[in-house]
């Protein structure tokens, strides 16, 4: 038998099976349609995702049904569970938490659902808190603690090459006042109250760089903290950054490099390089 309180998240959590399965925690899809064909996100590369971004074939997202989540919880009640966490990316962005509510007020055990405010390794760092806090035996409400406290704590900074994924996808927020300034800059963005927001204008790739890493040695301060390097398409540059953060953040405990999934990818297009501050709780 498991814990006594299961978590779930979702895809956009950036979490490898592996990583999840070692945690105890369970994922749900969102779900990415390209070419008119919708599949799970898991069920799609995310190289296929970015070639078709980069051809501009057009490629929408959408949340799970509530009859996922629905299943995943019955499934983890008939595993043991007497409670269920649930942990999703920012309602503000998508609408997996509303999903997720409906199917908990029918759940077979009771379920919190908590909107993490971020996603991508932002969601992940949150996720990996609340099932470190099950697995040692916390209270549902300790686990839910532990994602808030977490996702509250943790700061996600992202480059993008181009804003039009964004504007295309309806994700643009407050950066829309960018969108007629953009053509010669590379912006520098941040999740604010549960959306992304500009933070910075940089001219060029190289120094748009730079500055992220700047603003990554600079939010981790001398604290423990875990990071995640996040790209699309950007393996070489975001495995140099990584490199770097290592070496000028000496506290970091965990650092995790690799791809976003195809969901956040047909957002933020071919290019992005993110890191994310998670300090420890």
């Amino acid at each position: 038998m498991g814990s006594a309180v299961a978590v779930v998240t979702d895809s956009t959590a950036s979490l490898s099976a592996g990583l999840a399965e070692r945690h105890g925690l369970t994922i749900v899809p969102l779900q990415i349609a390209v070419g008119g064909t919708t599949r799970d996100e898991g069920d799609i590369s995310t190289a296929e995702a970015a070639q078709a971004l980069k051809e501009w074939h057009p490629i929408t997202t959408s949340r799970p049904a509530p009859e996922r989540f629905a299943e995943t919880y019955r499934a983890a009640a008939d595993s043991g569970a007497r409670e269920i966490v649930s942990v999703h990316l920012s309602a503000a962005m998508s609408g997996t938490v509303d999903a997720a509510r409906l199917a908990a007020a029918a759940a077979p055990v009771p379920v919190r659902v908590i909107d993490s405010g971020t996603l991508g390794m932002g969601l992940g760092f949150a996720a990996l808190s609340a099932a470190a806090t099950a697995m040692s035996g916390g209270s549902a409400d300790q686990v839910a603690d532990a994602a808030t406290r977490r996702a509250a704590l943790t700061r996600s900074l992202v480059c993008v090459d181009t804003l039009e994924h964004l504007r295309r996808g309806g994700r643009i927020g407050a950066a829309a006042n960018l969108l007629g300034s953009a053509l010669m800059v590379k912006p520098l963005l941040d999740i604010r109250d549960g959306r992304i927001a500009p933070l910075e204008k940089v001219r060029t790739s190289s120094r748009a760089l730079a500055r992220l890493e700047e603003l990554a040695v600079a939010e981790a301060g001398d604290r423990r903290v875990d990071l995640g390097v996040q790209h699309l398409a950007a393996t070489a540059r975001a495995e140099s950054l990584a490199a770097r953060l290592r070496e000028r953040i000496p506290h970091a405990v965990d650092v995790y490099v690799g791809e976003v999934g195809p969901v956040i990818g047909a957002h933020v297009g071919p290019g992005m390089l993110g890191v994310v501050v998670a300090p420890h709780l």
